[in-house]
């Protein structure tokens, strides 16, 4: 009978003791992404109001054509006339192209990152958020018996 009594002390100290190590795991997780999502969120703000040429690059390179289509060299060296499905191919290209220019010119890339990079820093603080309320209300709750 003692055995029992001395196994179900052991037990419960171990479950409260990996209990409070849960707690604290989980609200420290909490506070970290609240930190990413909060520096994220500053990182942009920098980018948008203090150093606005940080984006240029993306917005040049963003612009890239589609590649175009790769004739046989040896149909164009041997005659000056392409085949048909070379011709064919070329104005599919030039579609393509066309689409593709239509298509960039209404999306802004500098815009669409930030608003990605928004969407994910949002996700991090809904989700750390809670994550830490929860847990530190926990944790203090308990301190307190």
């Amino acid at each position: 009978m003692v055995g029992f009594i001395y196994y179900c002390v052991v037990i419960t100290w171990m479950n409260s003791k990996v209990r409070t190590i849960y707690l604290y795991i989980f609200a420290m997780l909490g506070l970290v992404l609240l930190v990413i999502g909060g520096v994220g969120f500053v990182d942009m703000a920098l980018k948008a109001f203090v150093f606005t040429s940080a984006d240029e690059e993306q917005r040049v390179w963003a612009r890239q054509p589609p590649q175009p289509y790769a004739l046989r060299i040896d149909a164009i060296s041997e005659s000056d006339e392409l085949s048909e499905e070379d011709r064919a191919a070329i104005r599919s290209w030039l579609d393509n192209y066309r689409e593709w220019e239509e298509t960039s010119a209404r999306i802004d890339p500098v815009r669409s990152s930030r608003e990605r990079s928004a969407a994910r820093n949002l996700a991090f603080i809904i989700i750390g958020l809670p994550l830490y309320l929860y847990h530190w209300n926990t944790i203090k709750r308990e301190t307190k018996k």
